[in-house]
């Protein structure tokens, strides 16, 4: 057996770039290595570029693949190369990391060569910091939810930006969901971003009220759930053309509203999307064409009625319980398989969209927590909320004074 490869050194756009581990396996299931996805990136760099270019970015590095916990990385490694750009960038709690810039193919091959498989920018550049120049749509299903209905909700987020004079770029999310992306000349903050992104979400709601939601609240949620708090300060979505961590390597592939419409997401993998590419061209080559204003969504937002009180502090408190905490999203999807073998009659009443399983980020990781919905079961058959299953305590991740 032939000895695999440590080290190989690329010249890519005039630089020579480290690839450590090239025969490394990102995906099992597929086969893919860690030079594949390199590979991949630089056959459609034109368009990733387009997606990332000159906008911080939060590293998200899987360095054993798919199948290890991956971590996130705010901050720029400190041994890199002098090519690399880096900006400084300010969260909500004041805090600031200096965070890794792309413009060009040698920056994005040195960030996979991290462990990132997919890229993961902030939605304002390099050079303005505080004003967002992108709106995202984030279009997401709640458990039970298929496709088409997914596209039916984006084609009612397509009319209302239309009556709104705003045009979107959509692309699959490479998961479950549609993105979709607006220019925006940056003029606002994040906070009227984010009440635009809110404002728009309440009015898909309210021309598709049985498909569409923008409750908070997960427990809440039905349908398709527009996430308007991508928009926030602190929040970076998977840019177009990143490939997912899935096991078949699916890509955020940007699409033309007709191609959506028809599309199904499985057929845009890492080995299927370079030839596309090459062969229809980027669906989102003007979207740099043209920014436009939010004057017209902050503006529906001031004619929207005031936000009901929900969970938990408000007019209605569901029956939603906690039944387990985990560091690891396996462990915590075991646990809820445990409890189901312990309720049985209970599991009965129980839709797919009753199992809420969060994502919460740590301190450089992600950790799980599990609830369930009982909203759906009677009464006298609801079970008592018992000490999770497992227990994990996300504070153990955290040191004082760090």
């Amino acid at each position: 057996m032939a000895a695999r490869s440590k080290k190989l050194v690329r010249e890519i756009a005039g630089r020579e770039v480290t690839i450590s581990n090239p025969d490394k396996v990102y995906f099992p299931d597929a086969g893919h290595t860690k030079l594949a996805v390199i590979d991949y990136y630089l056959s459609v760099a034109e368009g990733a570029l387009r997606g990332v270019s000159g906008r911080p970015m939060n590293l998200k590095r899987f360095p054993d693949g798919i199948t290890g916990e991956p971590f996130f990385q705010k901050r720029a490694p400190a041994k890199r190369p002098d090519w690399i750009e880096t900006v400084v960038f300010t969260f909500p709690s004041g805090r600031t990391a200096e965070e890794v810039v792309v413009r060009d193919a040698a920056q994005l091959a040195w960030v996979c060569n991290l462990g990132c498989i997919d890229l993961n920018p902030h939605p304002v550049r390099a050079a303005d910091m505080d004003h967002p120049d992108e709106l995202r749509i984030d279009l997401d299903p709640v458990p039970g939810v298929a496709w088409p209905e997914v596209r039916e909700v984006a084609a009612v987020a397509r009319a209302a930006l239309d009556d709104l004079g705003l045009v979107g770029f959509p692309k699959t999310s490479g998961s479950r969901g549609i993105h979709v992306l607006v220019r925006i000349e940056p003029r606002w903050p994040f906070t009227e971003v984010r009440r635009a992104a809110m404002a728009f979400a309440r009015e898909v709601e309210r021309r598709a009220p049985a498909i569409a939601t923008s409750k908070w609240w997960k427990e809440e949620r039905h349908g398709v759930f527009l996430d308007f708090n991508q928009n926030a300060r602190d929040r970076t979505t998977a840019s177009a053309y990143s490939v997912r961590p899935v096991p078949d390597a699916r890509v955020s592939m940007p699409l033309s509203w007709d191609e959506l419409a028809r599309c199904d997401p499985a057929d845009y993998t890492l080995t299927t999307v370079p030839a596309l590419l090459a062969a229809r061209g980027d669906a989102h080559a003007a979207i740099d064409d043209r920014a436009f204003t939010l004057d017209s969504l902050l503006a529906l937002a001031d004619t929207q009625p005031p936000l009901e009180p929900t969970h938990p502090a408000g007019k209605r408190k569901l029956p939603v319980i906690v039944i387990g905490q985990a560091k690891h999203k396996a462990d915590a999807l075991a646990g809820l398989e445990r409890w189901k073998a312990r309720h049985p009659d209970v599991v009965a009443h129980l839709p797919p969209s009753a199992y809420l399983v969060d994502t919460n980020r740590g301190r450089s990781s992600a950790w799980y927590r599990v609830r369930v919905n009982l909203a759906t079961v009677p009464p006298d058959l609801r079970p008592a909320e018992s000490p999770p299953d497992p227990d994990y305590d996300p504070r153990t991740e955290w040191v004082p004074g760090t």
